[in-house]
């Protein structure tokens, strides 16, 4: 799986300590209910797969997977309001996905809120299914929103 960003010089790159903060300025900006700095840090310290993505140098978004047992939970990604419908989420995803396979993982999961159109296309686009809900899961601005939960079988790679 690829692809490719036309007229622009994606690149994609492992996260460190020193990306936090520009993280969390696209974290803040993106999510009214946003990971914590905290919460980055530790999904660096234990080895999760955390991706920068970067346009003509410009960090653009970032990308966090668990993987363990031949499954993938893809955690969180995000791309910055500059960068949106350029293709870089679609572009980081697939990454991920390649990252998944080339740990051998038969089946990649995801939970998406139901509200956000744009990501749950993107997810259905590059054939993900829908596998259930997960009740209350999300804060909202008035209680709770369900989580709808996806997930990818990935052919073994060849």
């Amino acid at each position: 799986m690829s692809a490719i960003l036309k007229n622009e010089s994606c690149a994609m790159r492992p996260m460190t300590g020193v990306d936090l903060g520009e993280v969390m300025r696209i974290e803040l900006a993106e999510y009214p209910f946003p990971w914590t700095e905290r919460i980055f840090a530790d999904c660096l310290r234990v080895g999760y797969h955390c991706w920068v993505a970067e346009v003509d140098g410009e960090f653009a978004g970032y990308g966090v997977m668990s993987t363990g047992a031949g499954e993938a939970h893809i955690l969180n990604l995000c791309i910055g309001q500059t960068f949106q419908g350029r293709g870089l989420g679609r572009a980081l995803l697939l990454h991920l996905l390649d990252e998944a396979q080339a740990k051998g993982v038969d089946t990649v999961f995801l939970e998406v809120r139901p509200s956000n159109a744009p990501a749950l296309a993107l997810y259905d686009s590059v054939g993900f299914n829908c596998i259930g809900t997960r009740k209350d899961y999300y804060p909202a601005r008035f209680g709770r929103e369900d989580a709808t939960l996806l997930a990818l079988a990935l052919c073994p790679p060849q």
